[in-house]
């Protein structure tokens, strides 16, 4: 592949640039894609619904019709989105059996942003189903496996964007995040995910255009390649009332922070939340390196106080939106978890629902307070080491009990209601070999400083750089 091997695992940039100028062919680089993913996807089962011949056709069209340019970032770029996502002409599942023949006529407003940047879409990533729950199987495409432990789950509920990413399979993927869907797969298999800041990428169409909880956002095996990617799927639109006006180029291309006198608060369990040992060892022992990059560490966390509440009720609220209408018909369709959190937000009442409006206003105003005496907030990106594949979801940590499926994402979940940006970087591996990840968390709207603290952390650890060994 003219020097580029993907068994080198090529940086989504490094791609790009050689393709720009010429040095490597866009239908190379798809067909060196299509043979690895057939390889390796078998055995994880990370993409779905894919199109390799239209795919492959469109590489070929993009040879001949050369366009490359500053205007077109991803320029013959390979790509697979996540099947929550709306893709024209190819299946969009949702990872439910009421959608496993849908195939859509438009594209979300980021897949359209990502085709016009160049990018090729060849198909899907796998999901729970409906995205419900950080652990990434479902009754159409079934399970993805960990390419670190084929033993173990890769998260969710991008999980098989971070699993195609990992293995090599795509150099890009993007994601959504509602309760940690970037941020907890990126922590299981030792990738970057970043959940921007509310109206960072516009969501559209959608039946709340105003809703700030649940966000799509870009994962990638490096910071900078996720900057990229961003890059293109953010920027303002007027039909989403809460998109940020800034265009996205001014994203791309973050230089490392110069951490001299940064201000930084370590929690290790966000204010209570039940965190495994391995988890607490790893991070913990990531803790010099910021102080070797000059920060001031304290230990320190903001006051979160409401957000489980505030977080189970809009979460509820906005499934019962959805789902509502047609839930008697479409029940038995459902899995009992998906079921379960329509029925909570079914069983809300108005006064519920303003009384969380209510608590997440202070609360967001508690945190901008905290940011007034720290830059950066670090903590756990998830709450357990990946866990075997065969367990829906963890019911117990430390000894606690936990009661529903949602109750082992609270460090990610506490974040979501604040609006705050956050990302997921690859901090280290238990003795085992399993990968944690550390998510940093910066005040609403900084978006870019946060990706270059992100970048000087990786830079000085390079634990990005440890690769899974795959099967043949």
């Amino acid at each position: 592949m003219s020097g580029f091997a993907l068994e080198d695992y090529p940086a989504a940039s490094t791609l790009v640039a050689a393709i720009a100028c010429r040095e490597l062919g866009v239908a190379e680089l798809m067909a060196a894609t299509l043979a690895r993913i057939e390889r390796y996807n078998p055995g994880l089962n990370a993409i779905v619904s894919l199109q390799p011949a239209a795919a492959l056709a469109a590489a070929r069209r993009c040879d001949r019709h050369f366009a490359a340019g500053a205007d077109r970032p991803l320029y013959g770029l390979p790509i697979a989105i996540k099947d929550l996502a709306l893709t024209a002409g190819i299946p969009t599942s949702f990872g439910s059996p009421l959608y496993r023949d849908f195939v859509p006529t438009q594209d979300d407003l980021f897949v359209a942003r990502l085709k016009a940047a160049g990018a090729i879409v060849i198909g899907k990533t796998n999901t729970p189903e409906f995205g419900a729950g950080s652990q990434t199987f479902n009754r159409v495409f079934g399970a993805t496996r960990n390419p670190y432990d084929l033993n173990r789950t890769c998260g969710g509920s991008s999980g098989g964007a971070a699993v195609a990413l990992a293995s090599g399979m795509l150099a890009l993927a993007d994601g959504s995040d509602l309760g940690g869907s970037l941020r907890n797969p990126a922590s299981f298999c030792n990738v970057v995910g970043m959940r921007p800041s509310a109206g960072r990428v516009p969501g559209w169409p959608r039946q709340l255009t105003s809703e700030p909880l649940a966000v799509a956002g870009p994962m990638a095996r490096t910071v900078s390649d996720v900057a990229l990617l961003l890059s293109v799927m953010a920027g303002p639109d007027a039909r989403v009332p809460i998109a940020l006006p800034e265009p996205g180029h001014t994203l791309r291309s973050p230089q490392a922070r110069d951490c001299r006198g940064t201000r930084v608060a370590w929690s290790a369990d966000l204010g209570g939340f039940a965190v495994d040992p391995a988890v607490t060892a790893v991070l913990g022992a990531s803790l010099p390196v910021f102080a070797s990059l000059g920060c001031a560490v304290s230990a320190a966390t903001p006051d979160l106080s409401d957000a489980d509440e505030i977080f189970r009720v809009l979460r509820g609220w906005q499934f019962a939106t959805r789902f509502g209408p047609e839930f008697a018909a479409q029940r038995a369709h459902m899995k009992d978890t998906l079921v379960w959190n329509i029925e909570q937000g079914l069983r809300l009442t108005l006064a519920d629902v303003t009384a969380a409006e209510l608590k997440r206003s202070r609360l967001i105003e508690r945190v901008a307070t905290f940011f007034d005496e720290f830059d950066f907030l670090i903590c756990p990106a998830a709450q357990v080491p990946p866990f075997p594949i065969e367990q829906e979801w963890v019911n117990r940590i430390n000894g606690v009990e936990l009661t529903t499926y949602l109750d082992w994402m609270g460090v990610c979940y506490a974040i979501t209601v604040t609006g705050c940006a956050a990302i997921s970087v690859p901090a280290g591996f238990t003795p085992g070999g399993l990968p944690i990840g550390l998510q940093i968390v910066a005040p609403r709207l900084h978006d870019r400083e946060l990706l270059e603290f992100a970048l000087a952390f990786e830079q000085a650890t390079q634990w990005g750089q440890r690769r899974p060994v795959l099967g043949a």
